[in-house]
């Protein structure tokens, strides 16, 4: 299948390959950079990346990045280029959010401002040439985890204090080396535990296990999540392999949707924080992807909401 935007990237200019990603940021997000989408100052900005040339009454699908950093050292800068840069490329809206760290801040801060980065999104992307119908999310080893559990807790109350009719459903979802279940011990690096209950959550699993249950993805798939593809290293000694095969199972599993999973040879954990020929291929594969889901969208006539490119900014 055609990516459904490709008769227009067709025309794109030769832009850099993804090793100038790190020049892409000011390409794409020269303009639109360090956006507040809510009180939390610094923890609270975003930035959008878009093309500059996107044409006259275009509304592009949006991506948003959800960084990694164990939940604690995490920053909108310098994680997700590659991807986005190519996202960006091909006509999409891309946008890259920071979100509350710990130890200063104890979870469910993270996935709350997460959330709130969606509800955002979805209430002004238009203004920036975005369409607010068609929304994914990604991100890599904490960002990974915090995206997919933000694709599988759309509106939830207890996750979106303040701002609870908020509509904070996602498309689809690609998360990268994430953490997929917190309850087992038995299938993380042994300094995975210690960092959560002293760090990231800041209470004892034995004591709250209803907590760290509630914060696993693997335990809040349902029937009516959406869409996922989940990438892993096969050599990742951080967050093991089996996480994401467990996770892609119980997703398969729970019902009909498309799911697929690419685990990379070789590939150790944050493979794609340096520009390589494989991050560009895994680059590749979810632009497909997306791709395909967004067709299917289009397809469906699900696009409800038009906003006149005249109010865009």
């Amino acid at each position: 299948m055609h990516h459904p935007l490709e008769a227009y990237t067709a025309r794109r200019p030769n832009l850099a390959g993804v090793l100038d990603a790190m020049r892409h940021r000011g390409r794409y997000a020269k303009k639109t950079r360090n956006i507040s989408y809510g009180p939390g100052g610094r923890s609270h900005l975003l930035d959008i990346w878009r093309r500059p040339d996107l044409p006259e009454g275009y509304r592009a699908p949006v991506l948003i990045h959800v960084p990694g950093g164990g939940w604690s050292v995490n920053d909108k800068r310098g994680q997700g280029y590659p991807l986005m840069t190519r996202m960006s490329e091909l006509g999409w809206i891309c946008v890259s959010v920071n979100y509350s760290r710990s130890p200063r801040n104890a979870f469910p801060a993270h996935i709350i401002d997460v959330k709130r980065a969606i509800a955002w999104v979805r209430a002004n992307i238009a203004e920036y040439g975005g369409d607010p119908d068609f929304i994914a999310i990604t991100g890599g080893s904490a960002g990974g985890h915090l995206s997919s559990l933000a694709a599988l807790t759309a509106g939830d109350p207890t996750l979106q204090p303040g701002f609870e009719a908020a509509d904070t459903s996602v498309q689809a979802a690609a998360p990268y080396y994430g953490v997929y279940d917190l309850t087992n011990t038995d299938n993380m690096h042994p300094l995975m535990m210690p960092l959560l209950e002293h760090v990231v959550v800041q209470r004892r699993l034995a004591d709250h296990p209803e907590l760290y249950r509630d914060a696993s993805p693997l335990h809040r798939i349902h029937r009516n999540a959406p869409p996922f593809f989940v990438l892993h290293g096969e050599s990742d000694a951080v967050i093991p392999s089996s996480q994401a095969r467990a996770f892609t199972a119980a997703l398969r599993k729970s019902g009909p949707r498309t799911v697929s999973y690419a685990e990379l040879p070789n590939a150790h954990h944050a493979f794609d924080t340096i520009a390589t020929l494989r991050c560009q291929l895994a680059a590749e594969a979810v632009a497909s992807f997306l791709g395909i889901v967004y067709g299917r969208h289009l397809a469906a006539g699900k696009r409800t909401r038009r906003v006149a490119v005249s109010s865009a900014s």
